[in-house]
């Protein structure tokens, strides 16, 4: 069984993860109104990859026989200035996002709760990829927030059907 102090900051992040997934379907919402159907697809898919982060969280908490508490989340921001801004708030929550999780792994190691620091090294690898393309797709918008057709083409043409990671830790319900 994990170690009492990891459980909690788990369940606490599981709530993180939640609000990531409802912030990033406002963000969706915002730009399939505009409309910028590749901006909305892109942020539609970033809110379904948190809400399955959150859902492998809870499989491992599940797995080990620890209890799952889902803790309430905040509504989303729900409207943006411009363009840009759903993007510089969603590279903002990434950066939290990842002081988070390295926050997790340094209360596993405390505890030498050596299966939760295993546990934790896929999401210390998802949030350097998760950094990078809210980074690269910041420089994009806002270089480009006038012209949204080059935006939603450098979207179209940097989403690439990925492959399923076979490192990535089981989703609970999948």
């Amino acid at each position: 069984m994990p170690a009492a102090r990891f459980v909690k900051q788990l369940n606490a992040q599981i709530g993180n993860e939640l609000a990531a997934h409802s912030q990033y379907l406002a963000c969706a919402v915002y730009y399939d109104a505009l409309p910028m159907p590749q901006m909305a697809a892109f942020f539609y898919g970033q809110a379904l990859e948190e809400r399955e982060h959150a859902m492998m969280m809870v499989q491992y908490l599940v797995d080990t026989d620890a209890d799952v508490i889902i803790p309430g989340v905040e509504a989303p921001t729900p409207t943006f200035g411009d363009v840009v801004a759903p993007v510089q708030l969603a590279l903002e929550q990434e950066r939290r996002v990842t002081e988070q999780i390295s926050g997790l792994l340094r209360t596993a190691r405390e505890e030498y709760d050596f299966a939760s620091e295993q546990f934790m090294q896929w999401f210390i690898k998802e949030q350097v990829e998760e950094v990078a393309t809210m980074s690269d797709l910041l420089a994009v918008v806002t270089r480009n927030r006038e012209d949204i057709e080059d935006i939603e083409e450098y979207v179209a043409r940097e989403r690439r059907a990925e492959e399923p990671d076979p490192t990535a830790p089981r989703v609970a319900g999948a």
